[in-house]
């Protein structure tokens, strides 16, 4: 089954872009309908474009909570007829009423080998803790940050020369394949 893929972002996009890529060359069946970022200073929204993706800016800044930023979030993809959210360096973490309405419709690439090193700053983290191995994960949104059902990991050593600035370009390097990899299985476990 091919998805109607919205990509949510807040920054640069390294990751959106891959996607983009492998939807503009049918290395994934889906389609990226939109790409949607929080930030309207983000360069990620210049890259969409680029590409011939609609795009919008949903400020969250501009509403007076959460709750209506996210039913104008969730509007925006219902009339886009999204059924994949793939968010990708996207910094707000959903509530509970977007994540039920979208339920395992939103996955998340992380910077870690979850359960390991939750949240923000990974890779300092897992360098002053002195890992052996680090890597990514992309997982289900759930309401828990980070917790969601893990669909795919891959793994990358940390060796002692490793910075937090190396150490991020080396998992970033895995990113960018495993979230097209989960994205084409999710294709096959649906048909």
């Amino acid at each position: 089954m091919a998805f109607n893929i919205a990509i949510l972002i807040s920054g640069n996009g390294s990751n959106m872009l891959k996607i983009i890529q492998a939807y503009k060359n049918g290395q994934i069946k889906s389609k990226v309908v939109t790409v949607v970022s929080n930030n309207p200073n983000t360069i990620g929204i210049k890259k969409a474009q680029s590409y011939g993706i609609i795009t919008k800016v949903i400020n969250h800044r501009e509403f007076n909570n959460t709750i209506q930023f996210e039913k104008t979030l969730s509007e925006y993809l219902f009339k886009k007829s999204i059924n994949l959210i793939c968010l990708a360096g996207f910094m707000r973490v959903l509530g509970k009423n977007f994540i039920t309405k979208w339920d395992r419709k939103i996955i998340n690439i992380h910077p870690s080998l979850l359960p390991s090193f939750k949240g923000l700053n990974t890779h300092k983290r897992a360098i002053e803790q002195g890992v052996k191995y680090s890597g990514c994960t992309v997982h289900y949104v759930n309401e828990s940050l980070d917790s969601g059902e893990i669909i795919d990991q891959d793994i990358v050593r940390v060796s002692e020369s490793d910075s937090e600035i190396s150490l991020k370009k080396k998992i970033l390097m895995k990113e960018h394949k495993l979230y097209i990899k989960v994205i084409q299985k999710l294709e096959k476990n649906c048909d």
